[in-house]
């Protein structure tokens, strides 16, 4: 490779992967334009699928609030009043009746026999919430959460995150906002104006992780020390487990790591937290690290079966971020939920912070309440969120928190799980045809997920190869070649593992975004090119 295009690898090589994208994408479509291949981009994590049911109930709702906004009062031109609750649920179950075959209908009895008889919320106050929340007319109230959403979403994160653990909704406050991306924003700024995480304090983050967890702390207004906490693990047969070794973990035990941030499963290799990496975390947090603030980050953790976030092992270090984006097929949608015990130690932390930062935070928050000092820190998300001055106006918009309510019903009323299953099936399906269609092992194991796959060439090169060829290709390339080369030469996009503090030589594939029938394509692909590089190492080397 000339030194020119390796200086203009290695200058790529300093942006995010999903910069990089941009490039990617258009050097395989300016290949595609010229040949007969097929442009196939599984750089992104945007699934090709929507879940229905949910959207359809929602819909016939939003019919439903309508003539309950005429009722009340109607005038021309296309004028109405607002929803009333009184008798509000017999006329939405009269309205369902009368609908009974149409799209939406079945679920939203579902959900309200749901709601009403396992969760004990008023019929009335909730219909009243759901005709008033989808049509918006009101400023979201409480700012936080609605009601009843917090209700519904609580006893799906139990269920979802919490491995079906009974009794753990009402032991956690949530807080909508707007997708994850948002929820990391909002967490970061808090943490920092709280004084629980200050400039050049010691952060630790498991890696490899998504992007904006290692960019965010590298800001001018972090600057956060971090320690990577690297799934480094190997199994017997030189193959990666995406686990955390103890030499690893143990860089947790230093008690000036202050937050730990995780995404599980992860992102890209899409492994789950396997049970001797969780109890090692719970120890050490329990015996060496108790005030370790951690933030898990579970989007993924609906795609892995028998699934228990740290929310729930760790309840009172562990704030989550959970967004409905991918499971439903919704990023557009922008609908996440910040999750916090009510007994936790972000809150204990400040109260035992000194009298001048206290004093600080008094100022801060005292335009909310008489009592500043009483506000909880899920509470100061949602202040911060909106620059404190406009708490009255912060919160998620009404009409997405319905969304979101029929989204977690729709998975709480599901007993037979058929719409889990489905979504794991698929994501099996895809990542099988990739796998087999590049020529790569796929060893059985049970915490992986599959929603991304990482793939290490340096690895399977030097299986099929021998360590010589790995050699000669690290001395002749840059990790960064390998995606240029299949988007120049095969139209596919995949994005660097690099990038996310993964394996130089890895490339990330999503599994989400195209059909079976292109992962097998793309698998060929990867092995078209591994194999291009060996012929190029046979001509090197005169053999």
């Amino acid at each position: 490779m000339s030194s020119n295009i390796r200086s203009k690898e290695r200058e790529l090589s300093k942006m995010s992967p999903f910069e990089i994208k941009n490039t990617l994408i258009d050097l395989a479509k300016k290949d595609a334009r010229k040949s007969t291949r097929q442009f196939l981009n599984a750089g992104r994590g945007n699934p090709d699928w929507i879940a229905t049911a949910p959207r359809e109930a929602f819909f016939l709702l939003g019919q439903w609030a309508l003539s309950e906004c005429t009722r009340t009062y109607k005038a021309e031109p296309g004028i109405a009043g607002i929803p009333a609750s009184d008798g509000a649920m017999e006329r939405l179950q009269r309205f369902l009746m009368s609908n009974s075959a149409l799209p939406g209908a079945v679920l939203l009895n579902d959900a309200i026999n749901y709601c009403t008889d396992t969760l004990g919320i008023d019929p009335d106050s909730l219909a009243y919430e759901w005709a008033e929340g989808i049509i918006g007319d009101q400023y979201p109230t409480p700012v936080r959460m609605l009601d009843h959403a917090e209700e519904i979403v609580a006893a799906y994160m139990a269920q979802e995150m919490g491995d079906n653990a009974p009794g753990l909704g009402k032991e956690y406050d949530f807080f909508a906002t707007e997708g994850g991306t948002a929820a990391m924003c909002y967490i970061f700024d808090s943490l920092q104006a709280n004084h629980l995480v200050n400039q050049h304090d010691r952060i630790a983050l498991m890696t490899p992780i998504f992007t904006p967890y290692l960019e965010i702390p590298e800001l001018d207004r972090y600057q956060f020390d971090v320690v990577n906490i690297s799934a480094s693990e190997m199994d017997r047969n030189g193959l990666h487990t995406w686990q955390y070794p103890d030499s690893e973990l143990d860089k947790l035990r230093d008690p000036a790591v202050k937050l730990l941030c995780l995404v599980n499963p992860s992102n890209p290799p899409s492994y789950k937290l396997d049970a001797v990496c969780m109890k090692k975390i719970v120890d050490i947090v329990k015996n060496d690290n108790p005030d370790l603030m951690i933030v898990t980050d579970d989007v993924y953790g609906t795609f892995a079966k028998d699934f228990r976030s740290l929310m729930y092992e760790l309840p009172h270090n562990t704030l989550c971020v959970y967004s409905f984006s991918k499971y439903f097929g919704a990023t557009g949608w922008r609908l996440a939920v910040i999750g916090l015990a009510k007994d936790n130690i972000f809150d204990r932390l400040i109260a035992r912070e000194p009298e001048i930062q206290r004093k600080d935070l008094f100022e801060r928050y005292r335009s909310l309440t008489p009592e500043p000092d009483k506000i909880k820190f899920i509470d100061r998300l949602v202040a911060d969120s909106r620059a404190v001055a406009l708490n009255h106006t912060a919160g998620l918009s009404t009409p997405q928190q319905i969304q979101m309510s029929l989204f977690a019903l729709m998975c709480l009323v599901d007993k037979e799980n058929a719409y889990k299953k489905a979504m794991q099936q698929m994501i099996e399906r895809r990542l099988e045809a990739l796998w087999q269609s590049a020529g790569l092992t796929l060893v059985k194991d049970s915490d992986r997920v599959g929603y991304y796959s990482e793939i290490d060439i340096m690895v399977w090169g030097k299986k099929f190869y021998g360590e010589e060829f790995c050699e000669w290709l690290k001395a002749n390339y840059d990790p960064l070649d390998i995606v240029l080369r299949l988007a120049k030469e095969t139209s596919v996009v995949l994005l660097n593992g690099s990038g996310f503090a993964g394996p130089d030589w890895s490339v990330r594939a999503s599994l989400a975004n195209l059909t079976e029938k292109d992962y097998i394509m793309i698998g060929k692909a990867i092995n078209e090119i591994l194999d291009s590089y060996h012929q190029d190492f046979l001509k090197a080397k005169g053999k």
